[in-house]
């Protein structure tokens, strides 16, 4: 990739709406990335806890789980190559990977899962550094437009969705976390009961100060949608007392 190239996609990222992020295809080998989907689909994924903001979702990072291309292109991602690539894009300097995976690695969801609109946690404890950008890689061959399963990127007033992005194969997304970075999909996927929605998520931190320290995950309901009161609440009370 040429110097001009990464310029037009600082440029496309930076003034992006609603917030800066890039959709990127074939960033990847395709071969190798078929490869690496067809190993996710034997990688064993634990259940996340069911509550209004996700339904069906499992994940890990158990690089022990994951196939030798998976695990391959975890430690490419993670390395000092792509970190500088990423920061070209970006024009957020100082990044630094997470080898632990925290919050990340192999993403599955199945039949009817959802993940509802929200921002990421901002700040992780054990490194004790601000997550800036998050990367998602789509592993889904021939997914068809009738399942659903697209990431919807939502301005903070959440008066509509501004963004629909597919979850195709080779499919790389790069965005910006913020406290405004609203994201998720919200939908419940129409895919067969034998398909899941596998993508691999990795995030980014920096050093910076004076930024949140939210250590939760911010849901927002959409226009006319309702989570449950009682377990809203309880999460409200939680952002408040961790910040």
């Amino acid at each position: 990739m040429t110097t001009t190239q990464i310029d037009d996609l600082h440029n496309t990222y930076a003034n992006s709406a609603p917030f800066p992020h890039i959709v990127i295809d074939d960033h990847f080998d395709r071969s190798r990335v078929i490869r690496i989907a067809e190993e996710i689909q034997g990688t064993v994924a634990d259940a996340s806890a069911e509550f209004y903001g996700q339904h069906r979702k499992g994940g890990t990072q158990d690089r022990s789980r994951m196939g030798s291309d998976t695990v391959a292109l975890l430690e490419e991602l993670n390395g000092p190559a792509f970190v500088a690539w990423l920061e070209w894009v970006t024009g957020i300097h100082g990044l630094i990977a997470d080898h632990s995976m925290f919050g990340g690695g192999v993403h599955q969801v199945g039949r009817g899962g959802f993940l509802k609109i929200h921002t990421d946690f901002s700040w992780h404890e054990g490194l004790r550094l601000h997550r800036r950008v998050n990367v998602l890689l789509y592993l889904n061959p021939d997914w068809r437009e009738e399942w659903g399963g697209h990431l919807e990127l939502w301005p903070a007033s959440m008066e509509g969705c501004a963004v629909r992005i597919a979850p195709l194969l080779g499919r790389m997304v790069v965005f910006s976390t913020t406290d405004e970075s609203f994201h998720g999909h919200p939908e419940p996927l129409a895919c067969p009961a034998d398909v899941t929605r596998n993508s691999i998520a990795l995030y980014y931190y920096t050093q910076c100060q004076g930024r949140s320290r939210s250590t939760l995950t911010n849901y927002r309901p959409r226009p006319g949608e309702r989570f449950s009161g009682a377990r809203r609440l309880l999460h409200k009370a939680k952002r408040v007392l961790h910040g």
